[in-house]
Parts: structure tokens; C-alpha cells; sequence
């Protein structure tokens, strides 16, 4: 469990370059956005829209909010 009390199977972690890699492998639901370096969307578990097309706000309508 993480020091804030969420455990990282209810994580969710989004990013599109090479510096967000670990943070995507790690979280329960690793988020690569459309336009992001090819080693992060191998790794994600979910491929969003770019970052022009508002992925982030997408994933948020997706998996927290439906």
C-alpha cells in the first residue's frame, strides 16, 4: 500500500514519455496517451486520445466517472 493509503491496483496513471515509463508499468490501470513514445503505449494497459484531444479527460469519463 502506498503512503497515502491507495493501493496501486486502484491507481490509474497516464503519461506519454520516456520519464512516465515506470509510473505506467506500476499503476493497476497504465494509461499511454495516443501521442506518446512507443515504449510507454507497449506498456500501457489502455491506449487514450492525444494530449490535444483531451485523453486525459477521456480516461477520467471512461473508468471513474461511468
Amino acid at each position: 500500500m502506498a503512503v497515502i493509503g491507495v493501493k496501486r491496483e486502484e491507481m490509474i496513471a497516464c503519461g506519454d514519455g520516456y520519464n512516465d515509463l515506470t509510473m505506467v508499468q506500476y499503476a493497476g490501470l497504465g494509461v499511454a496517451m495516443g501521442n506518446g513514445v512507443l515504449p510507454v503505449r507497449k506498456a500501457a494497459d489502455y491506449i487514450t486520445l492525444t494530449n490535444e484531444e483531451d485523453g486525459v479527460a477521456h480516461v477520467v469519463e471512461k473508468f471513474m466517472l461511468s
